[in-house]
């Protein structure tokens, strides 16, 4: 049985591609034009590192995506927290980020105080394989 190239190429790329994640997560505030959005993007099957990025929106007036630190493929989670008026409080791992829908921000935060500066709305997370967002619900994130 002989082969073609036409055929094997593409089934070969098929496969390095398949391990390769590409997902956007939103914590939806108010309804669907307010939101903070996870993307996270594997540029390269072999490779665990994922580059990640941060979306605050607030339609018509903000939508701005910003790259934050490279994570790996079991996440970590990043929990968020409210941290005043459309501002956010994103710990991820011993990193944190400052996001705001009303100056249309998102900015490493590096001097965070020693707790969180509001109450944990919820956490994105991987679950089954996908990254989801797990909303606070009666205290615990569900």
């Amino acid at each position: 049985m002989k082969f073609s190239s036409r055929l094997v190429l593409p089934v070969l790329f098929a496969s390095v591609l398949a391990g390769c994640e590409n997902s956007a997560t939103a914590y939806k505030i108010d309804g669907k034009d307010h939101a903070l959005m996870l993307v996270r993007e594997q540029r390269w099957a072999w490779s665990d590192e994922i580059a990640q990025a941060v979306i605050a929106a607030r339609l018509p007036k903000c939508q701005r995506r910003v790259a934050i630190w490279p994570g790996n493929g079991s996440g970590p989670d990043m929990e968020v927290y409210e941290a005043g008026d459309r501002l956010w409080a994103l710990q991820q791992g011993r990193r944190w980020y400052l996001a705001s829908t009303e100056k249309c921000q998102v900015q490493d935060w590096n001097d965070p105080p020693a707790s969180p500066p509001g109450p944990l709305v919820g956490s994105f997370r991987m679950r089954d394989g996908v990254m989801v967002f797990e909303a606070v619900t009666g205290g615990a994130v569900k």
